[in-house]
């Protein structure tokens, strides 16, 4: 066995983008609003799709959607939902690009009460849950928090928020740390879990 081998989380694949992805974003904290809603209307995407296919058309996105502006996008018209039918870098599902702009609008209604990172990270009392999972197997799709989350924000005017979605989204973000006890993430991300959201 080779002993410079970097041990990953179960369902990393030998994508360099995908070890890189996991490496570096998916499980540190992420506070900043714009962030946040970036995404999870990145998360909504995937819906049916694996998460690697939205990665690699990331970048797309974030030209396509104004760098995930929500004051931008909301201002979307319909003549702009037809050219991004006819964008292939992104994913041309007419449900999910309007996802998008009601996403957007939906987080500016949030904004006018309260800062959008509060009230993402108000699911797991403004800290990140640090798990202790020792293999992928154990670790759920849903907790109690994401289905609350799922709620809150459907009720909010989100969409393409189910609780899977919700799930995926906190482990991205670090409002839990799920990483596996075996990886070589899971210390530096322990190190880096949030205590109060500001």
């Amino acid at each position: 066995m080779a002993s410079n081998a970097v041990k990953r989380c179960a369902w990393v694949t030998d994508d360099p983008i995908y070890q890189a992805y996991h490496d570096n974003e998916w499980g540190v904290p992420e506070t900043n609003s714009q962030a946040l809603f970036a995404k999870l209307c990145l998360d909504g995407q995937q819906a049916g799709l694996s998460w690697l296919t939205i990665l690699k058309k990331q970048k797309n996105y974030e030209r396509a959607f104004y760098n995930f502006e929500p004051s931008a996008i909301a201002q979307m018209t319909e003549d702009d939902l037809e050219r991004l039918m006819r964008d292939t870098g992104i994913v041309r599902n007419r449900i999910k690009i309007k996802s998008i702009i009601r996403n957007a609008k939906a987080f500016l209604e949030i904004e006018k009460s309260q800062p959008f990172n509060q009230y993402i990270w108000q699911f797991t009392d403004g800290k990140t849950l640090v798990n202790n999972w020792q293999s992928h197997d154990d670790v759920p799709t849903s907790t109690e928090e994401s289905k609350a989350m799922s709620k809150a924000l459907k009720k909010a005017g989100f969409n393409f928020v189910g609780e899977t979605i919700c799930y995926a989204f906190m482990q991205a973000v670090g409002m839990v740390n799920d990483h596996e006890t075996g990886c070589h993430c899971y210390e530096a991300t322990t190190k880096l879990a949030i205590k109060s959201v500001t």
